[in-house]
This record gives structure tokens, sequence and C-alpha cells, in this order.
């Protein structure tokens, strides 16, 4: 099932309040944080505790991750001012403060339990006696973003999609979801012993529509208005998107397992990026993914995949059959990319709001000389490789910008952004997140010396369906 490709074509392609952090502002004789864990949580409500090195402690509460005493939003960019240092927010968070959820993670899997969601796919078509039958087929899927007017909900490409349909490109048009803990399930209403002919969905089902997806990201998105969805449970929220993952993570699925009901395993990612080969509409594709311990089964599909602070890092999708500890999820930087761009242009009224629209650079990259750097200081690792171009395509933007075979690129440059290149796969990752009227440009070495090329701003000919 695994293929692991080290080559890749791109054509297509707070929470937290403190009063005092020693660290700056304060007086030598202030105690240091040892340690901040959440304690407690009642409603929107969190409880947090800051153990001090003096061995003193205090208690304060949150209420949906705001506070009238500092944040930590504040300390973070006080302390870029101050240090000018451009570590990340969640590098900064590893580096100076340790958040513990306790000796479990139940508060934070009940917090995500708010944002998940089952879905049902309905699909029409005759059978031999030229009859209309309908099947039905089971998912799950996170609620991404919820606004004034709809609310936005991620799932599968193949949880929506069924390859033997033709009416509506094999998409289903009547999909529903269930909210956890407000969940009912189809039953057969009408036809014969040999067929169904029509579903009741029960008082607790959402119609939703389809917005727009991607079969070789196995991405789809699907919309709700808000107040229909509220009505159900006023209470729902929205997903909050992590910034990447670590091997050894926690990784906590919540999903419609078996099509029988919402529920949640727990694991951790064993592995950051591998390729397996899936069949979806008829076609073998290789889909970057990660690989997790943690049991998903048949059902699972489109559901998230969450870290032991409550955030998105991944979609499952795909299962070894022959192992129930090798699962895989579609990892965090492709879903947002994918997801954000179908967003961007569906809401853009764009009329292409069934495709995932990405830029063509037109170059095959190779990763070379890999080898795996662990980091003392923040006491975790991570894989770096050399990215060598092997190949351009005919009429290549990149060999347009005088780029060459045997260069290895070190940065992608986007809207004047530096992004650093450590594995291949990044230029695809990134790819997503670039869109008519956006800058790039590369920085490589050449027989040793850096470069960087010409800046580009992105046309709509530039652009291509990463459908």
């Amino acid at each position: 099932m695994k293929n692991r490709i080290k080559k890749a074509a791109f054509a297509l392609i707070s929470i937290i309040s403190v009063s005092c952090l020693t660290f700056f502002g304060c007086t030598e004789k202030s105690p240091t944080v040892k340690d901040i864990v959440l304690t407690s949580t009642n409603g929107n409500v969190n409880t947090y505790t800051i153990y001090f090195n003096d061995g003193t402690n205090q208690t304060f509460s949150v209420t949906n991750g705001k506070d009238a005493h500092l944040t930590v939003d504040d300390v973070y960019e006080a302390y870029k001012q101050k240090y000018g240092d451009d570590l990340s927010f969640d590098d900064f968070l590893t580096k100076y403060l340790t958040l513990n959820v306790a000796d479990d993670n139940s508060q934070i899997i009940n917090y995500c339990l708010q944002s998940s969601v089952k879905v049902y796919s309905e699909f029409s078509y005759k059978n031999y006696q030229q009859q209309t039958v309908k099947s039905l087929g089971g998912g799950s899927g996170v609620i991404y973003s919820i606004n004034d007017d709809y609310t936005y909900i991620v799932t599968n490409y193949h949880v929506i999609y069924e390859s033997s349909i033709t009416a509506n490109n094999g998409i289903s048009q009547d999909i529903y979801c269930y909210l956890y803990g407000s969940e009912d399930e189809p039953v057969a209403k009408s036809g014969s012993w040999s067929y169904v002919s029509e579903y009741d969905y029960g008082d607790y089902a959402i119609k939703c529509e389809y917005v727009g997806g991607s079969v070789t990201c196995d991405i789809a998105v699907i919309k709700t208005p808000t107040a229909t969805i509220k009505q159900i449970n006023p209470n729902i929220t929205q997903v909050s998107v992590g910034n990447g993952y670590t091997v050894g993570e926690t990784a906590i699925a919540i999903g419609n397992t078996e099509a029988e009901g919402i529920s949640v395993t727990e694991g951790i990612v064993s592995v950051a990026s591998e390729y397996i080969n899936l069949n979806i509409d008829g076609t073998v594709r290789s889909y970057r993914s990660m690989r997790i311990d943690t049991a998903i089964y048949s059902g699972n599909s489109g559901g998230g995949l969450f870290n032991k602070y409550g955030k998105l890092i991944g979609i499952t999708n795909a299962g070894d059959s022959t192992d129930e500890n090798v699962n895989y999820a579609i990892p965090i930087e492709i879903v947002s990319g994918t997801v954000n761009n179908i967003l961007y242009y569906a809401l853009d009224g764009d009329d292409q709001t069934n495709n995932c629209n990405v830029c063509s650079f037109g170059i095959t990259v190779e990763g070379k000389n890999s080898k795996y750097i662990y980091d003392v200081e923040t006491g975790y690792g991570d894989i770096y490789e050399e990215i060598h171009i092997v190949e351009f395509t005919s009429s290549s933007l990149c060999e347009s910008l005088g780029l060459k075979v045997g260069d290895v690129l070190t940065k992608l440059i986007i809207n004047g952004k530096e992004n650093a290149l450590k594995r291949y796969y990044q230029i695809g990752d990134l790819q997503l997140t670039i869109r008519e009227g956006d800058t790039f440009a590369f920085t490589y070495l050449r027989n040793g010396v850096e470069g960087t090329t010409t800046t580009h701003t992105v046309i709509k000919s530039n652009l291509i369906s990463k459908d």
C-alpha cells in the first residue's frame, strides 16, 4: 500500500494570560515561570495554574482565549521587539513556556467535540430494472470556519464522491451532517427489500451543500447556513488550526467510526511524511501523508486529527487493512492550504469552485543528502535535505526565472515572506497558498554560491487546477 517516493513533480502543482515573565520587564527577584497547566474547564472558561520555581503557584481563568490581563500574545510581541528574535509563536511557547494538559487529554477532547461532525452522502442511480436506487456513504468532518452567513465543514473528497455515479460529476447532491450530542442516522423510508428509494434523516440532520474539492488532495469543503446549524446547537466552535506537528506528538482522532456515531481514539504521530497510493476515482495517485498509530476505522474518513492542545494537525483518510497500528492522515499544511484555496475562489465568486487552483512552477525536484538533526534546546528534531532541481517541463515558469538543473533550492519567497525549504515536499505545500496577483521568487545555491531569482507576479494563466 505504501510507496516511498523521493521525487515529486510540481507541475500541478491566546489562551494563557500572565502578569509577569522574568525575561523582560520584571525585577530580578521575581520568580520564573516553571510550568503552566490547564487544570479545569467549565464551558468556555478555562482555569490555569502557574507554577513558579520558588514553589508558589497562582490560578487564573480565561474566557474564550481572552482575559483582561497581559496575554501570552502580548508577551510574545514584547519579546520580539526587545530581542529582535524571529521565533514563531509556537517555537516561543516551546522554548520559554511549558503548557501541559494535566494527566490526560479528556478536557481537550471534550473541547474538540464541539467542532466534530459526522457526514452522510446520498447517491442516486438506476438499477438494472431502471428503478431509481439510492445508496448511502458515511464519513466524518470538522467545522473549519463560521461566519454570519455560512458555516464551512471540511471532510475527505472520497466521502462525498462516488466514481460510479455519472450525474453531478460524481458529487453527492444530498449531503447531511450531524453534530456530536445531536446525533441521528438515516433510515430507509421507502423502497423494497432489494433497494432503497428514499431516506429519512431525522430531526437533527443538517443539509449541506458542496462548495469545492480536490481529488488529488482528497479534501472537500461543504457548507450550511450558520443559522441552520446553530438551531441545532448554538455552542458549536470552529477548529483551531495547528502550525505543523512532530514525530511522537499526541494524535487524537475524532470521527464517525463504522458510521455508527462519533467516537475518539488516541495515539501518536509515527512518521512525519511518507507517500501512499490511493484510488479514489479510478486513478491510482500518490498522496503525501502523515503516519499515525491512532486507531481509525471505516467512517473515520474526513475526521479531525488533533494534538494535545486541541489544535487540528490533520484529516484522517486511510488505513492499512493488515495492521491496525498503521493509519494515515492528510497533513495540516495540505489541509489548510487546500481548504483556504477552495474558500478563496468560492467566496470570490469564481465559477471553478470545484477545483483547487495552484501556480504551475514546471519543475521536478529531488531530496538528497537527507539527515536527522536533533535540537537540544527545543527537545525536538527534524529531517533536513538538499532540494535539487532535476528536470523542467516545457515552458517552465521556474526555468524562465533563471533556475537551472542541479540548482539547490533553499527558500521560496512569497509576497516578500521567506519560507526556508528543508524538505522537498514543502514546495508543493506552499504552492497551495499562491494565488493570482501574488509574487514569488526562489533562493538557491549554484556551485556553492547563493543567488535569488527575479520576482514573478502570478497571473491567471500561471494557475492550473489541482482537481
